[in-house]
């Protein structure tokens, strides 16, 4: 059960066809009117989480060892620094990050996997601890066999647990006790949360998102995945969510099973937050990297039964209607990587050093590519961490760098900020990791979107 990290996708994959776009938004650039920073004393390796004017991230120390970085999203100033690691997570879903969220008292609080306590015997190999956002004092700790790391529930905390066990489960605990609320067999992953409700993505032989009331864990609604994409589905390939107001957009990955050859059921859809009720679907489509979260700006390229892709179609994650899309005999030959610009309204086909492509994807037709440009994977042969202690394989979240299209070449932005559909935004912060490891924001009073990473 793998949710593949886009920069896994792009390694394994290589220049496969597969990849792809995303996004929407006005002009992303920095000005010097809008508040911005840079910390260059992190090398973030994971997602990012934030609230309560706190972001935390795994950063990758010299040693190969892994710690839990908070900084003040004010002003990118380090607040404080916790050894942390991996115990179960699998590499295809990338380096697990902290949890960022303010607890039903209104205090803030990071929740992260740290190594076990001195002294923990028997099967315990990590431990999840909870500290005070701003100061980095620890609250309470539990001890951990394996997981998948914490995850914010609203006000409470969510863990899945003993991930690599028979007895694995999820639990809600509460952030200021750490006291286990309720419970639920087998292995859960959140999707979605508000301070009432939860939405979690359950992994079993026949998987299905299921609501459930946070305060008393009642279920609110259930609703299998093979009712929105056929039977046959294996998350094996990898998944992903994203709100789109009042509805969760998901996409499964297809996943081809090495003993029967068969590929599983695959595709996009939409529920409605409120009961479950399937909005719209849209089996046998794959979606693109780079790309923006499916709840954002979708954008999917078909797949028939023979396993041909067509071309590739931007769709409204309202109805899941096609905005706009350009034929598959468009679609130049091999060697290209996809590049966008900040609004999702051309579609660039990169080749490196040499002048590319473009197409208008509102009408389908050619566009000059001179002075093009678009966002794109900066690295598209990324290297496996060397993580001290852990399982090869992980890979750092991708950056994306802007390119010409007519040479192929990187354009000299500077500072600039990639586009809303890479980075979302949150309380009209953007966030993003540069390709050294760098983390840097901007405050451009952007409307509340997820990015490629949720």
């Amino acid at each position: 059960m793998i949710r593949l990290q886009p920069t896994t996708a792009v390694a394994m994959l290589g220049a496969l066809s597969a990849l792809a776009l995303a996004g929407c938004s006005g002009s992303d650039a920095a000005t010097e009117r809008l508040p911005t920073w840079h910390n260059a004393q992190v090398n973030v390796v994971s997602r990012t989480s934030t609230a309560g004017g706190v972001v935390a991230t795994t950063s990758l120390r010299p040693d190969g060892t892994l710690e839990t970085a908070a900084l003040d999203l004010a002003t990118g100033r380090r607040l404080w620094a916790a050894p942390a690691t991996m115990a179960g997570r699998l590499p295809g879903m990338g380096v697990s990050a902290p949890a960022v969220l303010r607890t039903a008292a209104g205090r803030t609080v990071v929740a992260s996997v740290d190594p076990p306590e001195r002294g923990a015997k028997g099967k315990w190999n990590a431990s999840l601890v909870v500290r005070d956002a701003r100061t980095g004092a620890p609250k309470w700790s539990r001890p951990v066999h394996s997981t998948f790391g914490p995850q914010r529930c609203g006000a409470y905390v969510c863990l899945s647990e003993h991930t690599a066990l028979a007895s694995a489960r999820m639990v809600v605990l509460d952030p200021e006790t750490g006291k286990t609320l309720w419970k639920l067999p087998g292995i859960s992953e959140v999707e979605w949360s508000d301070q009432a409700r939860v939405v979690l993505l359950r992994l079993a032989a026949k998987p299905v998102l299921e609501a459930y009331e946070l305060r008393s864990g009642e279920m609110a609604w259930q609703q299998p995945i093979s009712q929105a994409l056929g039977e046959g589905v294996d998350m094996s390939g990898g998944w992903s969510f994203g709100a789109a107001g009042e509805d969760l957009i998901g996409y499964v990955a297809p996943y081809t099973s090495p003993r029967t050859k068969k590929t599983s059921a695959f595709g996009l859809f939409s529920v409605r937050l409120a009961d479950g009720a399937i909005n719209w679907m849209r089996p046998s489509v794959v979606r693109v990297y780079p790309s923006g979260s499916p709840g954002y700006a979708p954008v999917v390229r078909p797949v028939d039964q023979q396993g041909q892709y067509g071309g590739f179609a931007r769709l409204d994650p309202q109805n899941g209607r096609v905005l706009g899309q350009i034929g598959a005999g468009d679609v130049p030959g091999a060697g290209w990587w996809l590049a966008f610009p900040a609004r999702m309204d051309r579609i660039g086909f990169l080749l490196h050093g040499k002048p590319g492509s473009a197409y208008d994807l509102a009408t389908g037709n050619a566009a000059p590519v001179k002075e093009q440009r678009g966002w794109s994977f900066c690295v598209t042969d990324p290297k496996p961490l060397e993580l001290k202690g852990q399982p090869k394989g992980f890979y750092s979240v991708a950056a994306v760098c802007e390119f010409d299209l007519a040479t192929g070449k990187r354009t000299e932005t500077g500072a600039a900020a990639p586009p809303t559909w890479f980075t979302g935004s949150q309380d009209g912060w953007r966030l993003w990791r540069d390709e050294k490891g760098g983390l840097h924001a901007i405050k451009d009073a952007t409307a509340n979107a997820p990015g490629m990473y949720g």
